[in-house]
């Protein structure tokens, strides 16, 4: 208790104020680096003044050994450390000199990572997926992948291991602490500004002369120019026909001149062609004319039609929409191999544009145009069933590998046609007549009943409210179906047109086979459609009885007539 009065005096309490406000004046905070004094080194630990703390931090020893300053390091030297906690649950001060150089190095790498500066490091060890680099300012380690190490694949890294050298920092992922650097970015900078240097010697329209093939792909090949820079000649510039593959022209190692014909210092990049080196085949194209028929070389067959010459050099695209009249998107390579010779009319030659356009199918006779000569529209002609769907058959006309087009709505008059097109089958042999004739959309469109006679002729000659008799096929509770006697077609009289009233409107009343006159209450011959009407008949007869009896007989000579005179002399 004695102890306690007197740190409770007011000379220990001013001692308090005093130390705290001279505490306060030097602002030490967890986390942060500060640095401190060395004042004792034991065999574990190192002893260290930090001004503004009340009790003096102590050092792993083998934080300095890991760092490689432990031989470096004496009583009296100033280092850095990470204050990470001011007070333990023991009440010592914990420090730590190991994670403060790492959080050194790691704002350093910020900082030239930030400012797309290179940083110096030398590869230290390989691991999985490449080699990790450590930073020489500070030691901090970083990973490179394989293929970063080098812009060209090494089977040996040895001659680069411990050597320091430039590295850029591709990547930082500042929340785990990791840092990924590239080799390659370095050398390859290097190399465009050397790059950069030989492409400003060149200008388009010079001629190299010499350069060598270096490789090909199927875009283009490459070739070396004085072992310096590599030129790229585009497939389309390497001749004036038509190449596949450089692979079918040049070998590696051959000696070729190329023009420049464009330079692009952005991307350090030229372009060259062989083909300009020589005259232009196109300049030949005044030797051909229009509508005329012309010989032409296949020398590549496409999905979407050919390739040929006219002559070597001048080469044109024959499309498969011109190889055939009667084909929709005829396959170019079942009709034709390369270096046929296939014959063919030229529709088109843009000079502007370079082009010309060719037809096979011109060098023949319209189809189209041949059958609307021998069988116009009207005219009857013999079809083979050539394919089939479900509402339509393609029949192959007169030999003319036309395919015309039967819908099944002119299959018949009397039938259901979706059900009557499944009669017919591949092969079927059929007598139709010519509908319509599209020469320009290439269409034909013929008609099977159209050959018959049209039920609805029997109406030809017959009007609205005529009287006609039929026979009774059948009855039920919505009608009657009946058949105009010579006509074969059926109809239908609904049971609200079988009477006047309402009670005879029965089809019971009927019978198959019954003979019936019924008065024609519809009739339109274009739309073919017919109504008929009992009840319109029994409207119609009375009208007729009523019509009758008023022309024989007048009103004055009616009974009531006489009477009335009778009733105007008695009033007088």
């Amino acid at each position: 208790m004695e102890i306690y009065k007197e740190l409770n005096t007011s000379a220990s309490k001013e001692f308090e104020k005093l130390l705290n406000s001279q505490l306060s004046k030097t602002k030490i905070e967890e986390g942060k680096i500060i640095e401190g004094k060395i004042t004792k080194i034991s065999e574990k630990f190192i002893f260290l003044f930090i001004d503004g703390l009340k009790s003096e931090p102590v050092l792993d020893i083998n934080e300095l050994k890991t760092l490689g300053m432990l031989d470096k390091t004496k009583v009296g030297d100033k280092i850095s450390v990470l204050l990470e906690r001011i007070e333990d649950k023991n009440g010592e001060v914990v420090v730590s000199a190991l994670k403060a150089q790492k959080i050194k190095g790691w704002n350093k790498l910020v900082t030239a990572y930030e400012k797309n500066e290179p940083i110096m490091g030398k590869i230290t060890s390989k691991c999985k997926g490449g080699v990790i680099v450590e930073h020489i300012d500070t030691g901090s380690l970083m990973f490179c992948p394989g293929s970063q190490i080098s812009d060209k694949p090494l089977k040996d890294i040895s001659h680069l291991m411990h050597e320091p050298q430039k590295f850029a920092l591709i990547k930082l992922d500042k929340i785990r602490g990791n840092a990924c650097v590239s080799r390659r970015q370095i050398i390859s900078s290097h190399k465009k500004e050397d790059k950069a240097k030989i492409v400003e010697k060149y200008k388009v329209g010079d001629v190299i002369k010499n350069a060598s093939v270096k490789g090909y792909s199927s875009f283009g090949c490459f070739f070396d120019v004085n072992g310096e820079i590599d030129v790229l000649v585009h497939l389309q510039e390497i001749s004036y026909s038509r190449v596949n593959h450089p692979d079918e022209i040049f070998n590696i190692g051959d000696k070729h001149d190329l023009k420049v014909i464009s330079i692009d210092k952005e991307k350090l990049q030229i372009g060259c062609s062989i083909k300009q080196l020589s005259p232009d085949p196109f300049e030949h194209i005044s030797n051909y004319e229009i509508n005329k028929k012309y010989k032409v070389k296949v020398v590549k067959i496409m999905d979407f039609g050919l390739f040929a010459e006219l002559e070597p050099g001048l080469s044109t695209l024959l499309h498969s929409s011109e190889l055939s009249w009667t084909k929709k998107n005829p396959s170019a390579k079942k009709m034709f191999k390369v270096n046929d010779q296939v014959e063919v009319v030229i529709t088109e030659i843009d000079k502007e544009k370079r082009r010309v356009a060719v037809s096979h199918r011109l060098t023949q006779e319209n189809p189209f145009q041949l059958l609307e000569k021998k069988y116009p529209v009207g005219s009857e002609v013999e079809g083979i069933v050539n394919s089939m769907n479900e509402y339509a058959i393609y029949l192959k006309l007169d030999n003319l590998d036309i395919n015309a087009f039967l819908h099944y709505n002119d299959l018949t008059y009397l039938h259901n046609g979706e059900e009557e097109l499944k009669k017919y089958k591949k092969g079927d042999k059929l007598k139709v007549k010519v509908l319509e004739i599209k020469v320009d959309q290439q269409k034909v469109r013929v008609g099977l009943k159209q050959t018959l006679i049209d039920p609805f002729a029997w109406f030809k000659d017959k009007k609205l409210n005529d009287r006609i008799t039929v026979k009774v096929i059948s009855s039920d509770n919505k009608g009657l179906t009946v058949k105009p006697e010579g006509c074969e077609m059926d109809f239908i009289i609904k049971k609200s047109q079988i009477a006047i009233n309402a009670a005879d409107a029965r089809p019971s009343r009927f019978v198959g086979g019954e003979r019936i006159d019924v008065a024609i209450s519809e009739l339109d011959l274009e739309k073919r459609k017919v109504g008929l009407s009992i009840k319109l008949l029994e409207e119609l007869q009375n009208k007729e009885a009523v019509s009758k009896f008023s022309s024989t007989l007048s009103g004055k000579n009616l009974p009531f007539s006489s009477l009335s005179e009778k009733l105007k002399k008695k009033k007088k």
